[in-house]
């Protein structure tokens, strides 16, 4: 069970640096809160505790960002893109039943196309820059 209230990018950056020692590669893993809730700057921290090196943005407009690190990273992001017959055709199966790790923005918007077996990570405002992140996953602890 994770449960945590951050007070800022760094502490969220760093928490998602925190959780990348439990990832594994076929995980896919869905965040889920509001614009601006953190879910990217999240993903950052996973991605910089798997020693990526680079810069990470979000996938909002390319739809599918790849990177190679500790493990091959697929961030996925739902938002601008909720046609289920349109993720089929790009041939998001392949990525969600793969060895990599995939991360998803937005996975509660196309629920019905993600494996049982997803791990939800939930991201919630609390004021301007407070917010609670929390999941059940036993792994992640707190």
């Amino acid at each position: 069970m994770l449960k945590k209230i951050i007070n800022s990018e760094e502490e969220c950056e760093l928490l998602g640096s925190k959780i990348s020692s439990k990832l594994k590669p076929g995980y896919v893993i869905s965040l889920q809160g509001d614009l601006g809730s953190g879910k990217t700057t999240f993903v950052k921290g996973i991605l910089k505790g798997l020693n990526y090196k680079y810069g990470v943005t979000s996938p909002t407009f390319t739809l599918i960002n790849e990177y190679h690190a500790d493990l091959k990273v697929i961030h996925i992001d739902f938002y601008r893109e909720n046609d289920i017959k349109r993720w089929k055709e790009i041939g998001i199966d392949e990525y969600l039943y793969s060895e990599n790790l995939v991360i998803i923005e937005w996975g509660n918007m196309i629920k019905t196309i993600l494996p049982d077996n997803v791990i939800t990570i939930y991201f919630e405002h609390i004021n301007l820059n407070k917010r609670k992140i929390y999941s059940n996953y036993e792994p992640f602890g707190n």
